[in-house]
């Protein structure tokens, strides 16, 4: 039998992955609501009734990491954000993909147009 009132919702369970919106209902240090990812829910520490310690990357609007956190908080005030639509096969894989081919360099051996002689590293020197 739990030793928590029948009252008490029952703690969500927190994976690995989670993505959640942390607010005032989480905990008072979020005045300003924070998105996370969870990596790892801390068990292993005892805590007062309700809360609990989790490890976990700080999101941008993006989705992107851009701080690693460990948070204590309570479960019963994580909010699961609406499901976004798929992200791209890999991290910014959209930025770096080119859009126009590369020009030419002035390294590659041809002689400079401002100077009208070869470079020195096309010389060879």
């Amino acid at each position: 039998m739990p030793d928590r009132p029948a009252s008490d919702p029952p703690e969500r369970a927190i994976a690995p992955g989670d993505v959640f919106l942390l607010t005032r209902q989480a905990s008072p240090q979020f005045v300003r609501p924070i998105t996370i990812r969870v990596i790892r829910h801390r068990t292993d520490r005892i805590t007062y009734h309700g809360w609990t310690w989790i490890e976990c990357y700080q999101l941008d609007a993006r989705g992107d990491a851009v701080d690693r956190r460990e948070l204590y908080l309570m479960p019963a005030g994580l909010i699961r954000p609406p499901a976004a639509a798929p992200r791209a096969a890999g991290p910014r894989a959209a930025a770096i993909t080119p859009t126009r081919p590369r020009p030419e360099s002035a390294w590659s051996g041809e002689r400079s147009a401002a100077s009208g002689r070869r470079s020195s590293r096309a010389a060879g020197a």
